[in-house]
């Protein structure tokens, strides 16, 4: 090879070679893998991760098969929390859980629909649990009057903001947002008769399965600053937002807080949703077994799509970025279940706790 064949020869690979480049970092998405962090027998929704990457379950009280209504996954397994009295049903105790929920403060909230079963409420109503993470104990527990809930309601996801002590809930039962106030413990429940926290069908089909079901407001997640509360219906594809602030003046009549219900967009049917710090918007994709992401510019993105995320329940983010989501497989009938998993992956955005 002489002097200028070997001159052209190099070039053209340096020219390929940067080609390549470009083609990676403009055109080729991200591989993301997905991590298995717990595995069970028993079906659980919630998922919760602290600042030091203690991760939290929950197993509702769907049916006679719950042995345990809140654990802890520890090397895989999944440990009573804080121990297994508090698992044991009674009225001071975990009866029937849905959520769980690690806020900034590293304080780990549990929601207690007090619906075993979704036969109705019990006497005394739904009950919120909050405990110290440093030393497992209880700090708080919260009761809600009568006037907050229906008989049917389902108190279903959690929400917290400790700049402002306020704790947001969707009831799924009965369709409606849940306003309370944490320093004084008043309550108010909001959007009650509102299109926005109704169901919009009868059913989903997921993979090709039809799952008859209608369920009100389910999914809600507050922004990073806590300005706006995003929510939406289990059985719907339009996303809602309000300001909090309206949320949270509790001398406004509903017909004062209806006028400031947004529609943002129409997305796929999620359950749960979350904020990550960089405001980007994680949702379900329980019709496709997907992950998806609603971006601050309007932008929907379906990230992962894997036959493994059989109906992403719930969604938590560690310090480091990375999301984990419980698979709850809803839709599937019992017998054609297999174990319930958390996975977690590396968010491509990086956004933070």
């Amino acid at each position: 090879m002489d002097y200028f064949q070997k001159f052209f020869y190099l070039l053209s690979k340096s020219i390929l070679l940067f080609l390549a480049i470009i083609t990676v970092s403009c055109g080729q998405k991200e591989t993301i893998m997905l991590e298995e962090m717990g595995s069970s027998a028993n079906q659980w929704t919630g998922v919760a991760v602290s600042n030091k990457g203690r991760i939290f379950v929950n197993y509702p009280r769907w049916s006679q098969d719950v042995p345990i209504s809140v654990a802890e996954i520890i090397r895989g397994d999944a440990m009573p929390f804080p121990d297994l009295k508090w698992n044991t049903e009674s009225k001071d105790h975990f009866i029937a859980v849905q959520s769980v929920f690690i806020d900034l403060k590293d304080r780990l909230w549990v929601l207690d629909t007090r619906n075993p079963k979704f036969r109705g409420v019990l006497d005394g109503g739904p009950v919120l649990f909050c405990f110290n993470l440093s030393n497992n104990s209880l700090i708080s527990k919260y009761d809600f009057p009568s006037t907050s809930y229906e008989t049917d309601s389902y108190f279903n996801d959690i929400r917290v903001d400790c700049d402002r002590d306020y704790a947001y809930i969707t009831d799924s039962g009965a369709g409606a947002l849940i306003v309370l106030d944490l320093k004084n413990r008043e309550v108010r429940r909001r959007l009650p008769k509102h299109p926005s926290t109704k169901s919009e069908m009868d059913h989903l089909i997921c993979n090709g399965v039809r799952w008859n079901n209608s369920v009100d407001s389910d999914g809600l997640a507050l922004t990073s600053e806590g300005d706006y509360l995003y929510f939406i219906a289990l059985t719907g594809y339009t996303l809602y937002r309000i300001p909090s602030a309206v949320l949270r003046d509790f001398c406004l009549k509903d017909t004062e807080v209806e006028v400031f219900v947004e529609e943002i967009s129409k997305v796929p049917a999620t359950d749960g949703m979350m904020f990550d710090l960089n405001n980007n918007l994680w949702l379900g994709g329980l019709e496709r077994d997907g992950i998806n992401m609603l971006s601050t510019n309007g932008t929907l993105v379906e990230v992962i799509k894997d036959s493994r995320i059989k109906w992403a329940d719930s969604f938590a983010i560690d310090k480091n970025g990375f999301i984990y989501f419980t698979t709850s497989q809803i839709y599937l009938k019992e017998e054609e279940r297999s174990s319930y998993k958390v996975y977690r992956f590396l968010s491509p955005n990086r956004g933070k706790r």
